[in-house]
């Protein structure tokens, strides 16, 4: 199965799989690996993915990217997850089109591999003003 990918998830997958491009490489069962880009083929390693609980078990967290758009995000490493949202952030190990196939119901068409810029939530606090208003 041939799946498209931007330049930068094909250069995260290559980087999460340890290799930058094989020739013509096969998954360890014997079936071919699906091509992380046009130039050779890789095998998806799973991502970590932050999910919430909720009622069904684990639902995907969707954020904003920095122009606003909604995205999904994937970390290749769970240390990268863990600096970006927190120790605490559960999470799930999927490939990257298992991530895709969750997101895309949701309208989200876009996978950040590694996001690195995050802003904490807004906060209020009950006996004054939002934590993130500046003073003036």
């Amino acid at each position: 199965m041939h799946l498209s990918r931007t330049p930068a998830e094909a250069a995260a997958v290559a980087a999460a799989s340890g290799t930058a491009s094989a020739e013509s490489s096969q998954a360890g069962d014997g079936e071919p690996a699906e091509p992380s880009h046009p130039a050779g083929h890789a095998p998806e390693q799973p991502l970590y993915v932050p999910v919430r609980r909720c009622a069904c078990g684990f639902a995907l967290r969707v954020f904003r990217s920095p122009l606003g758009t909604r995205t999904a995000v994937a970390f290749t490493t769970e240390r990268r997850l863990s600096a970006v949202l927190g120790p605490d952030q559960p999470s799930v190990r999927l490939a990257l089109p298992a991530v895709r196939a969750l997101a895309t119901p949701l309208g989200v068409a876009t996978v950040s591999i590694d996001p690195q810029l995050t802003a904490p939530a807004v906060r209020t606090d009950p006996a004054g003003p939002p934590v993130s208003a500046l003073p003036g």
